[in-house]
């Protein structure tokens, strides 16, 4: 016979709800450690209240920030960051059969085309790089160069879409969404996000290779122009000073936060607040930001500023750095606007229009590294290079200087930020056609710049509609060969 407590609870029910209970404590212990409580809403009251609020790394990385310079349109890698001596000895031959390329877009497949401007060896490493880059040949021994980049599309929209997302479909958070979403930002007056896009216009797909997908808008880029207020509509009525306005935003704190109290775990709202509250100390914070006046003329002038083809381009990488500098998380800045000849995309003339875009962004881009390197920023700011896919190793047809797109095979750099310098990873094959040694897939590319900011791309998820989702969902292996 069993004794009864008051509660009329034996002593073999008591030890078993113990027991359990004991359990529940570790499962709590794992699931808080494993961000369970965070993913659904619950436990994380400071980054319901400032969903930008900075977070340390969750591994080491040297990288506290991205630049990401993207070459829209696709710039060709025989003619840039891929010597293929071959061509020059094949050239005007037909591509080898057994080189399977089923998408050439109803455009005419030409003959095996040489580069169009000389390669010549940079810095100690003695990296190849093209005549179109003569100030970034100045940096070699920075870069490490990925040869064997591809991709799964070879239309300009999807095939951007997926350098960003990771997907060829729209609707996921970008890699920036997913930067911010992991760290945080260091500038509570200022976007973790930004973008800059070219004067001429943003990408075909628009505003998709910035979203946030499926994650609080808070996470989503904010596009800036370079040139007098940062962001339209910034700034209040003339009539609304900032004690109104700060009065006001009050008012709708106190109101919101009622709100909240009444449904936890929400995480819209509370982005929508933060973004209220950010807009209001970007009136302060923004427009310096982009204030170039403060730099000195010879800053300037290593930039290209003031002077053409570059003064834009130079403007955007002046303005990335001040960005990082005030502990903006992610910038990225578009060459090419609009469609065609007015982008990378190289169909009527590799010389034409690849001379233009590079002698475009050429010294900004070297302006960049070497004041990023002399303020001591460049080992914690991680530059990528690199456009959406590459370009055919033959022309468009019979005497067209031109070339088609190609998802098989093309080069991206990275610099800074833990990136092993003077570095050629990977190979195409001896056309320039394909990638067929130590392949990097997209996955592979975005999982190497997460790890490069000291996050396992593995275990940063956002739970949503019943699973788990990550930026490299699940594929993905960090390129070791580029770290260093």
């Amino acid at each position: 016979m069993t004794s009864q407590f008051p509660c009329r609870q034996s002593r073999r029910k008591f030890v078993w709800d113990m027991g359990a209970g004991f359990t529940g404590l570790a499962l709590t212990g794992l699931l808080s450690r494993d961000g369970f409580f965070e993913r659904i809403g619950y436990g994380s009251e400071k980054a319901a209240v400032n969903p930008l609020m900075a977070k340390p790394s969750p591994t080491f990385g040297r990288a506290k920030s991205v630049i990401f310079l993207m070459m829209n349109g696709a710039p060709s890698q025989v003619d840039t960051f891929d010597h293929k001596p071959l061509l020059e000895k094949l050239a005007g031959q037909p591509l080898p059969e057994g080189k399977k390329f089923t998408n050439s877009g109803g455009r005419k497949v030409g003959f095996l085309t040489p580069s169009f401007r000389p390669f010549r060896p940079g810095g100690q490493s003695g990296l190849m790089i093209s005549d179109f880059f003569e100030n970034v040949r100045q940096h070699a021994d920075k870069l490490a160069v990925i040869k064997s980049c591809h991709t799964d599309s070879h239309a300009h929209g999807s095939a951007l879409v997926a350098m960003n997302t990771g997907k060829t479909f729209i609707g996921r958070p970008s890699l920036g969404s997913w930067a911010v979403y992991g760290l945080g930002t260091e500038n509570e007056s200022l976007p973790g996000y930004v973008v800059i896009l070219d004067k001429r216009g943003g990408p075909i797909s628009g505003q998709p290779n910035w979203s946030s997908g499926f994650m609080p808008s808070t996470y989503q880029g904010t596009l800036f122009r370079p040139v007098g207020d940062p962001i339209l509509d910034l700034r209040g009525p003339d009539f609304l000073d900032r004690a109104a306005q700060r009065s006001q935003l009050d008012l709708l704190a106190r109101l919101n936060d009622a709100h909240m109290a009444a449904r936890p775990g929400g995480s819209d709202l509370a982005s929508r607040i933060n973004s209220y509250e950010l807009a209001f100390r970007m009136q302060a914070e923004a427009p310096e930001a982009v204030d170039l006046s403060k730099e000195s003329k010879a800053t300037q002038d290593m930039y290209g500023i003031g002077k053409q083809p570059t003064d834009e381009f130079g403007r955007n990488c002046l303005v990335a750095r001040r960005l990082v500098e005030r502990g903006v998380r992610f910038v990225q800045l578009y060459s090419g606007g609009g469609h065609l000849e007015e982008t990378w995309d190289a169909h009527k003339s590799i010389e034409t229009n690849h001379g233009q875009h590079a002698g475009e962004v050429d010294r900004p881009i070297a302006g960049l590294l070497t004041d990023l390197e002399r303020r001591g920023l460049l080992d914690e700011t991680l530059v990528v290079w690199g456009g959406e896919f590459g370009r055919m190793p033959f022309s468009e047809g019979k005497g067209e200087p031109g070339r088609n797109h190609n998802p098989y095979g093309f080069s991206m750099w990275l610099a800074g930020g833990g990136a092993k310098g003077g570095t050629s990873y990977g190979e195409t094959d001896e056309f320039g056609f394909e990638a067929v040694k130590d392949k990097v897939h997209l996955h592979d590319l975005h999982a190497t710049i997460l790890h490069l900011l000291g996050i396992d791309h593995e275990r940063l998820s956002y739970f949503h509609q019943g699973r788990d989702e990550r930026l490299t969902d699940v594929f993905g292996n960090v390129v070791q060969g580029v770290v260093a």
